[in-house]
Formats: structure tokens, sequence, C-alpha cells
């Protein structure tokens, strides 16, 4: 076994490879975004972000994902728990989660740059099984949402599934591939304990993972934890216990977040009223969902929403 000093020069050794990447990364990111906003670009999956403020705090929906911070600070509350993470840092997303997400610093001269990759779960499994994932270590309760050091390993094909953005005719082929490659050396490295653990067929992550996947298409329908727990194939006690450990949230509070952010969404892009939102996202009360959204967003719903276009 290497001594910690040799374990410590490994480190040392890692972060020298990973700067001129960082940098390319940075470099790549400023070329699609040269001001502030967010750029979907045409990679299936893969987003840039910039911002040349600190941000007030927004209510975010994450997918399954990978956010690599390139340059600045973001801060990401999920739950009771808070996550801060810079550059040369990501955050590994293994289930769809409500959070608040803050950004941190930033300026013209000194933006706060990142990317983010969703990970299609389907495709995590299939690559979980072309690995022994058995023989590696597993998170026993900890949440679906993990902060890591990054490494060399992982930049590299990150920095190369950025640059096909500019590669249209190569994407088809290659971004499977860089994909993939990404989805195995976060699998196989050193925080990928609960992605494993939802990849891995037939265990408690996994079915938590089912039944959360269920709550986000079903989220308008009046559910008991009953219900759930049968889905997951566990007792009422126990499946509380692993959801609120995954989220971060009980069942009912995962299910009352997913309705707000999709009423947003309605309201957003189908110029809905707030009652009619509400009714359409399984409200029974519109006070009562008035109450919530802005406790969520921080306005009433109609005043969020023209805040957000800018009226």
């Amino acid at each position: 076994m290497p001594s910690l000093n040799a374990k410590q020069a490994d480190a040392s050794i890692d972060t020298e490879a990973c700067l001129p990447l960082q940098r390319r990364l940075g470099e790549q990111v400023v070329r699609h975004l040269p001001r502030p906003g967010d750029h979907l670009s045409q990679v299936p999956g893969l987003s840039f972000y910039r911002r040349d403020e600190a941000c007030t705090p927004a209510c975010t929906l994450l997918e399954p994902s990978l956010s690599v911070m390139v340059q600045g600070r973001t801060r990401v509350i999920l739950g009771s728990e808070v996550y801060e993470y810079d550059a040369g840092q990501f955050m590994l997303t293994s289930v769809d989660l409500p959070t608040i997400t803050q950004i941190l610093g930033g300026s013209e001269s000194h933006p706060v740059l990142s990317l983010l990759l969703k990970l299609d779960l389907d495709i995590v499994r299939e690559v979980a099984g072309d690995i022994d994932l058995h023989k590696m270590p597993v998170e026993s309760d900890g949440s679906a949402m993990t902060l890591g050091r990054i490494t060399s390993e992982l930049l590299d094909p990150v920095v190369r599934l950025v640059s096909l953005a500019d590669k249209t005719k190569d994407i088809p082929i290659v971004a499977p591939l860089i994909s993939r490659e990404i989805i195995y050396r976060l699998l196989t490295g050193h925080v990928g304990g609960q992605l494993r653990n939802i990849a891995m067929f037939g265990t408690k992550h996994y079915r938590i993972a089912e039944v959360i996947t269920w709550l986000r298409e079903h989220y308008a329908q009046p559910v008991k934890v009953e219900t759930l727990a049968q889905m997951a194939a566990m007792g009422v006690s126990t499946f509380h216990h692993h959801f609120r450990a995954i989220t971060r949230m009980s069942p009912l509070q995962y299910q009352k977040q997913v309705r707000l952010h999709e009423a947003r969404k309605l309201l957003l892009t189908e110029a809905l009223d707030a009652g009619t939102a509400a009714f359409r996202v399984g409200y029974e009360s519109v006070t009562q969902f008035n109450r919530e959204y802005r406790r969520a967003f921080g306005n009433p719903p109609i005043r969020d929403i023209s805040l957000l276009l800018g009226h």
C-alpha cells in the first residue's frame, strides 16, 4: 500500500495534469457564452452556464447529472444540507432532486462558469452491467448528491465531449461513446458509491430510485406513503428512512416540491392563471398553492412569473 506521502504526491501530480484541461474547458465555455446566460449545446444533455455576478437563491429541480464548476463558486441546498463547490470540483446527482441553488460571487472579468451533463439512468445501468460493482465500496445512507474533486481521468473525456459542440457531424457517433466513458469514470470513481447503488438492480437504492421516477411522472396524483412503500417492496418505516436518506426529505415533501416546480413551468410556458396551474399539478386548494409557491420561490405566482419574464 502506498504511503500517505506517496498518495499526496500522486494527488499533486494529477492536479497539475488537470490545470491545462481546466483552462481549455474555461475557454470553450466562454466561447459559447461570451455574455451571461445559459447555452444548451447540440451535444445531447450538455449545457453551459455563465454568471457575471452573485445571484439570489433559486429553486431548481436537478435531474441525474454531472455538474462541473469551471470557474467560480456555487452553493446548493438539499433539504437541510448545504453543498458548496468551486473550480476543480464536481457535483454528482443520482436521482431527480428539488434543490435551492445560489451563485456566489462572479464578475465580468472573472465570471462564474459551469457545465452540466444529464445522465440517462438506463445508460448508467447498461454501463454498470459491464462492471463488477459488487467489489466496489457502496454508500449506506448517503444522499443522492455528492461532491468530488475532479481528476484528470474524468476531466479529459469531459473536455473532449465539450469540444464536440463545435463538430456537429461528429456528435451522433462520438458523443454517446464519450458519455459512456464519463459514466464509467463516475461509477468507478471515488465518490460514485451512491450512483453505483442506484445502478445495481434490486438494491434498496435502486427501488427507491424507481419510486422517485414514478413520483416525477405522476406528481399530480394523490398518493399515500403506504402505496409508495409497497412499490419499493419495503415496510413503511424502512421506506421512509431510505427515501429521506437519499433525497433529504420525506416522500410527501418531495412530491410537493415537484408539483411546485411543474406549476412554475406551466405558468411560464403555457401562460396559465395560478388557479389552473394549481389544479393541473394536483393541488385542491388555490390558497394553499399560493402560500407554498410564495414560500418556495419568494413571490406569489403571477409576480414571480412577471419577474422571470422581465415584465
